[in-house]
This record gives C-alpha cells, structure tokens and sequence, in this order.
C-alpha cells in the first residue's frame, strides 16, 4: 500500500439543510490552484456530514436541499487530475436527518437514578445514534455507495466512533436476547462492545466492498493504548491532537511516542483554527502551525491541517496562505523523514494502556520531554528487550503474565523504575520482582511529605516535601534507602485543620520514600510520583523522578543544555540518523468563561498559544553511537557542522536554530 502524504488537509464540510447555494461557487481551477500554492498533496473531502446530509446524488441517504452541483464528484476529479489524493469523509456517530425521523436509534444513555434518557432537548449539537439500531444497516448502504462511486479514491473516512452503555429498544431486545439484565452495567457494557465490533467489522467490510485495498479510518479523537484489537480494521492511523481545541502540546508526542511502535503509518491531525472545530473565521498565528507542523515531523508523522470549507465550496485564500507558510518547510524536509524509525533508550508502559487511565502517562511523559529523553510509550504485548529502562508509573499492577516479563528483562540487563503501587500484584500483596522492599499497604496520610536522600537529593530543597498523593508504605529488606517519609500532624478534618490547606510535617515515619534494590537494577519511589508531577507541575517533583531516571540510565544515547521547554528526538534512517530539535515559547492565554447568554458561543478557557518564536543559541549536542560518524549536516540546507569525538561520543554545537532544526548524522555501514 502506497505510503501516506506528508502534507494533508482534513476538510470538515458540516452544513445546515437551511443553508442555500451548496457549492455553487465551486471552481475546479481555482480549488486546485490554491491546494497547489499552499503544498497540499491530500485533501479529505465530504459525502456525508453529521447533518446527516450528503453532497452527491446518493441512492441510500439523502442529498442536501441546497445543493447546486455533485459537489463530491467535482472535488474529487479536480484533485485526481492534479495528483492531490483524495479520501472521502462520511459521518459516522451521528445524523441529524436520520435521527429526527428515527428518535429510537439514538443512543439512550442511563442516568445515576435508574432511569434513561435520549439526547433531545433545546441545546444546538449533534446527537449520538446507536451502532446496535438499525442506524447501522443504513449506514453501511452509505458507505458501500460510496465505496462502490469511487473505488479508487484514498480512503474513506469513519467519524464519531464509539458506543456508550445504551438503553434504546435495540439494545434493550439484543441484552434480553442473550440473557442480560439491561439494569446492570456490566451487562450494558457488554452489549456496548458488540455494538461496536459489529461496527467495525460491518464498516470495513462496506468500504472494501469493491476494493480489498481501500485504505479505512474510524475516528475516535484519541488512539486508545487500551484497545489495540480494533486496529485490524484499520489501514493507519490519523493522531487527532488540535493544541488549542483541548488537547494541548503534550498530547501529541505522548501519541506518537506510542502509536511509532503499532508498525503502521500515521498522520497528526492539527487545526488551522485557533479553538476547535466548528470554528468560522478563526485562525492561529502562523508559527504555531509552523511548530505543529515540525513537532509531527519529529516524532515520525505525515502532516495533516483541519480545515472548514464555506457552504458555497471555495477555499478560503487566508487559511490556504497559513497552510502554505508551514507546508513549504515540510516539503522541504519531508525527505529525512520518509521511512524513519524512532531511537529510544527508555520505555514507558502505559498506565492507560493498563488501566484506561492517562494522568501517570501524562506525567511520565512530561518529565521525559522537558528531560530530552529518547522514549517510546509502549504497551505490555510488545517487547521490552530493545529498552535500557522501563518505568512503570504510579499504579501498574502485575498480574502473571506480566510479571513473568518483567523478570525476564530483568534478567536480560534492563532496568526498571516503580512508583506507587506499580510492580504489586493483582491483589497488593507484594511487589513481583525485587524491589529492596516488603509492601505493607497504603498510607492514612495525605498529603504526606517526602526528604529525598541519595542520588536524589534535590539541589535546592533539603526539607521534607509536600506530596499530595497517598504513598505506600514498604518496609525495607535489603535494598537501600534514599529518603523518608514525613507524617502530617494529622489529616485535615473539620475537628483537625491547620492554616489554609494542610497540617505541617511531623514525625518521621519507619518507612523509606525510595528504595533501590541490592542488584541496583530496581528502583521504587513510594509515591505517585509522575501523576504528582502531572497534576502539581512543581519542578521539585520533576527533580525528584529526573535525578532517579539518569542513576537508573547510566548511558543516555542523547545529552543535551536544551531548556525545559524544547523537545528533541533521535530518528534513524539509512546510514544515517537524524536530530530533530523543537523550540517554542509555549504560553497559556485566554480565560474560562461563559462569554455571553445570547446566540451560542462556546464557554471561553485558558488555552496554550504559541506567537512569537525566539531562537536559541549555542546548543550543546553529545551522542553515544555505536557506528563511526563520518559528516555531521544541518539539512535541508546541507551546511556542514564541525564535531568532535571525546570520550566515544559524538559532540557537536548548533550555533543558532529557530523552531526546528534537522541534523543529519551520516555514519558507515
């Protein structure tokens, strides 16, 4: 299958029926003109929107009332006869049309009383409909109409995808059927993942109905690290990630760090808006789209931007010059890029992938970034050999099978980092590899406080710090310790309080703060240390979990004098490696409100932005490869920069770079 493009657009096309003149201003010359001068080498165009109306002549849906031409046909021609890919968008989760005549395919969520409710009332938005109703055999008629049209296309595009515990007359029949009781959760949930894999399996199935090949996305706005099974139907992947519309600029790295090692091609999908979706007449600063653009480039992505076409089907000329002012310099680096893979030293096990939850991952992944850590996050079905270290954070309980493989790559020379409960078994009786310590159970305190000691002791603090997280308590055996744990007087009741927040440090209690096991290949902090950070954002808890990273490391394949708030990554390609080196002035702008009672606007909340981008100077770079470097370059451009070997390593000084920066390693063999 023909790789993915690196320069994308995602046209969303969600038009009202009362909205006149769909299309009618639609010209082909003048659509491709503006893609061509903006780089754009794959636009996603619509067939169906979650109006629930389509943009063709369909036979098995129901075509806008306003519109003037088969505007999906002409897109898709233009784009064809130009070399532009074209994957085709039909809505999948919702449809307004179908819903208001079929209010009984809507997903029917339980309420906490019992009783269950349909989304209806007066509040402007699209509602949910049920994949186990027959909303499911109307869509995949439209879908295989699609599929049918334009067997050629590049692929077609499933949004909305999920199933909440429903209660509609469908699932109601489907639970009775098979002797559940709709009352129950578990048993709502079971028939919610039946509705779903019959989903998958019958959407898929639709798509390829003409061409086995035809490429397939079902959309879901997150990569759940939780449900890999489901990627059998598809062909990539496409990393929904618009800074500014929620996500932030530390969920796509986290993304892509996981997604790098699933062995598919993928796509970051960023916004050309300031907010979100849905978002007429908005935009952001050039350079933060420059920046997105470059971030996914780093971690290893194609490039998509997320548009919004105007009713009458012409592009608009400002958003098309902000997309081309980033896709210049993608076309121009796309080639270090093509079929690169990613260097890590260091795994992160997915507490998400684990328990469903991300706020460890989250944590973890911001001191790995703001560290200039190589790492991938990972999930426990694939392999931990290729890891120097594996940090399990927070609450990662081992049952069985994992624990078997953890002690394997303990015996294979790894090296693992614990915190919180993580490395107990199913039952918290005890930790399944040797940790220098014996689990007694979970503190009554909280917060309590931690004195680091050791290799931990941070540089500016040498009193107890305040946790806000429980920790645990684990009697040492024959590991060492590096640090205790601080009582509070007491917890802070309505009896017991003390100033604004909480009770001061007390006694010092009989349990370690951090333990490294005798072999010093095991280290355990006692609290949740990564979801603290996380949370909290204190750079003392960023020190703490860093300064235990780089004992358990010991030979990072990176060092650099990069701030905190640059990225960097490490790819290798052939007979070379590439540096990518990310810098931004990443700041929080705007409010939470509601910002008026008349009309609809969206509540207003603080979002991170990026204006202005500032060089940096003389960074600092040492690499410890195996192969012999032969020609350090700064690419595209191809200047050459001198390096040095000492010590083993290769060491070399980028004198100045703004917001990305490629260096291409060339070695032998």
């Amino acid at each position: 299958m023909e790789q993915l493009r690196f320069r994308q657009v995602h046209l969303d096309f969600h038009t009202n029926p009362d909205i006149e003149n769909i299309g009618g201003n639609f010209d082909a010359d003048e659509w491709i003109d503006t893609l061509k001068e903006a780089r754009v080498d794959s636009i996603t165009i619509f067939a169906k929107c979650h109006h629930g109306l389509s943009y063709y002549p369909t036979k098995t849906g129901v075509v806008h009332p306003h519109l003037k031409i088969d505007l999906l046909k002409a897109q898709y021609e233009a784009c064809k006869a130009a070399d532009i890919n074209a994957p085709i968008y039909i809505s999948a989760g919702t449809d307004t049309w179908i819903s208001d005549r079929h209010p009984e395919w809507r997903e029917a969520r339980p309420s906490p009383d019992g009783r269950t409710y349909t989304q209806w009332g007066l509040a402007p938005g699209f509602l949910k409909l049920c994949f186990n109703s027959p909303y499911l055999d109307y869509l995949t008629a439209q879908i295989e109409e699609v599929a049918r049209l334009y067997p050629e296309c590049d692929g077609i595009f499933l949004d909305i995808i999920n199933q909440g515990e429903c209660m509609c007359p469908s699932c109601i029949k489907w639970m009775k059927d098979n002797g559940l009781d709709p009352s129950l959760p578990e048993s709502r949930k079971k028939c919610a993942a039946r509705g779903l894999e019959e989903y998958y399996r019958r959407s898929t199935e639709a798509a390829r109905c003409v061409n086995p090949r035809m490429r397939v996305f079902h959309n879901s706005g997150h990569v759940a690290k939780n449900n890999t099974d489901i990627l059998k139907y598809f062909s990539h992947l496409e990393l929904e990630s618009l800074p500014t519309g929620g996500w932030g600029y530390d969920h796509f790295p986290m993304s892509a760090s996981f997604v790098s090692g699933l062995g598919m091609d993928f796509l970051g999908m960023t916004g050309k808006f300031h907010t979100t979706w849905g978002e007429f007449g908005g935009f952001k600063h050039p350079n933060a789209l420059r920046y997105e653009c470059m971030q996914m480039l780093a971690f290893g992505s194609k490039c998509s931007v997320g548009d919004q076409l105007s009713p009458d089907g012409r592009l608009d000329k400002s958003t098309y010059s902000l997309i081309g002012s980033a896709y210049k310099e993608v076309e121009a680096k796309e080639k270090w890029c093509a079929g690169a893979r990613r260097v890590a030293d260091i795994a992160v096990l997915s507490r998400e992938a684990e328990t469903g939850r991300r706020e460890a991952d989250n944590g973890t992944g911001r001191v790995l970034l703001e560290g200039h850590y190589l790492f991938d996050v990972i999930n426990r079905s694939m392999p931990f050999e290729p890891y120097r270290l594996l940090i399990l954070a927070d609450d990662i309980l081992a049952d069985e099978d994992l624990g078997k493989k953890l002690q394997a790559y303990l015996r294979g020379g790894g090296r693992i980092i614990l915190s919180g409960t993580s490395g107990l078994d199913p039952q918290k009786k005890g930790f399944v590899i040797d940790t220098g310590c014996r689990y007694i159970g979970e503190s009554p305190y909280q917060p309590d406080y931690l004195k680091a000691g050791g290799f931990l002791s941070p540089e500016h603090v040498s009193s107890p710090v305040v946790m806000y997280l429980k920790s645990s308590q684990a009697e040492l055996t024959d590991g060492a310790a590096l640090g205790e744990v601080y009582y509070p007087e007491f917890n802070r009741t309505w009896e017991h309080f003390c100033s604004h927040q909480h009770a001061p440090a007390g006694k010092k209690s009989p349990f370690p703060g951090a333990v490294l096991n005798k072999a010093e290949n095991v280290l355990y902090y006692a609290h949740p240390i990564f979801e603290i950070y996380g949370d909290l954002g204190a750079v003392i808890y960023k020190e703490l979990a860093q300064k235990g990273i780089d004992y358990m490391l010991k030979k990072p394949t990176l060092k650099t004098n990069l701030p905190s708030s640059a990225r960097c990554t490490l790819t290798r390609q052939k007979n070379s490696y590439v540096l990518h080196l990310l810098y931004a002035n990443i700041m929080s702008r705007g409010d939470e409100r509601v910002l008026s009672p008349e009309g609809y606007v969206r509540p207003s909340r603080k979002t991170e932005v990026i204006e202005e981008l500032l060089p940096l100077y003389d960074t600092e770079i040492t690499l410890d490869i195996p192969e012999k470097a032969t020609e350090v370059l700064s690419v595209p451009d191809g200047k050459p920069i001198p390096f040095c070997r000492r010590e083993g390593k290769i060491c070399f000084t980028i004198d100045k770079f703004t917001c990305h920066a490629m260096i291409e390693i060339k070695t032998e063999g």
